[in-house]
């Protein structure tokens, strides 16, 4: 068995020069990114578009050695793909249908260039705000909800990282949308502005 290369020496290896590694993490991470990018705009050109675009700025931003390893790599992949896909709805003028639309979604609020700055300001405030709250839940919830909102895993992702099974990891979520809205409404925190 062959053993993996991390990302972070691949990353070094191709800022250093060696083109191949960027091949290697590309190959590594093609479906990850491109069923990500495919889930949120459901059209195989516009994703494959977007998937050229965010590997054309990891390579410009690698190449200018603006790449910091504070980041995982897929993650860091993950939010400039993420980025692209709201450009992509800005410049059509029109946001897209989230998955779990019922009525707390607070999380899949994506700033539109009508925005303006004081709204944008709550909006910065709210997110934040959110992180605070969020580690007042217990750590099962807590973990799940993270997995999923912030690092965009499906829920067998989830169960298999986790160990427990997908119910239980849908459970979680539950619980923790259930207690963060308890926890919101402690707090006397309003979430409409």
């Amino acid at each position: 068995m062959e053993l993996q290369i991390d990302d972070s020496v691949l990353v070094k290896d191709y800022i250093n020069g060696n083109e191949k590694a960027l091949e290697v993490l590309i190959n590594r991470h093609n479906q990850r990114i491109s069923s990500f990018i495919y889930s949120k705009v459901l059209d195989r050109d516009v994703s494959e578009d977007i998937f050229q675009d965010t590997f054309i700025k990891v390579i410009k931003t690698l190449k200018k050695g603006n790449y910091s390893e504070e980041g995982k790599f897929l993650p860091w992949v993950m939010r400039i793909a993420h980025n692209l896909v709201i450009d992509h709805f800005r410049r059509n003028k029109r946001m897209p249908m989230f998955e779990g639309n019922d009525d707390f979604n607070i999380f899949s609020v994506i700033g539109d260039d009508k925005l303006n700055v004081e709204k944008q300001l709550i909006k910065d405030q709210i997110d934040s705000d959110l992180t605070l709250l969020i580690e007042e839940l217990p750590d099962d919830q807590k973990e799940v909800l993270l997995m999923r909102i912030y690092r965009d895993m499906s829920f067998k992702e989830i169960s298999e990282n986790t160990g427990v099974s997908i119910n239980t990891a849908l459970g979680r979520m539950r619980y923790a949308l259930i207690n963060l809205r308890k926890i919101i409404e402690k707090h006397n925190i309003v979430l409409t502005n």
